[in-house]
């Protein structure tokens, strides 16, 4: 079972193809939301070799980023290679 962590946002790594994805609109709706409510639904990352990647949840990452935060909730999910 996955367990939620807090993490460093300066220690996520946000791949280039999934950054081209971000929707300026989407980010600031969703930073409004946080504002009012939280956070409430944690970002999935893996391990890298010196920081995390993120995997699902850029859009709330870019928002807590927006809103000057330092870390975010996420789980850290065990990635199998074939």
């Amino acid at each position: 079972m996955l367990q939620q962590k807090t993490f460093s946002i300066s220690k996520i790594h946000v791949p280039v193809k999934r950054a081209k994805t971000c929707d300026p609109a989407k980010v600031e709706a969703l930073a409004e939301s946080i504002l009012e409510i939280g956070q409430t639904t944690p970002i999935q990352l893996r391990a890298g070799k010196d920081r995390f990647v993120l995997i699902e949840g850029m859009h709330r990452l870019e928002a807590l980023k927006a809103l000057g935060e330092e870390t975010v909730e996420g789980y850290l999910v065990h990635v199998k290679l074939h």
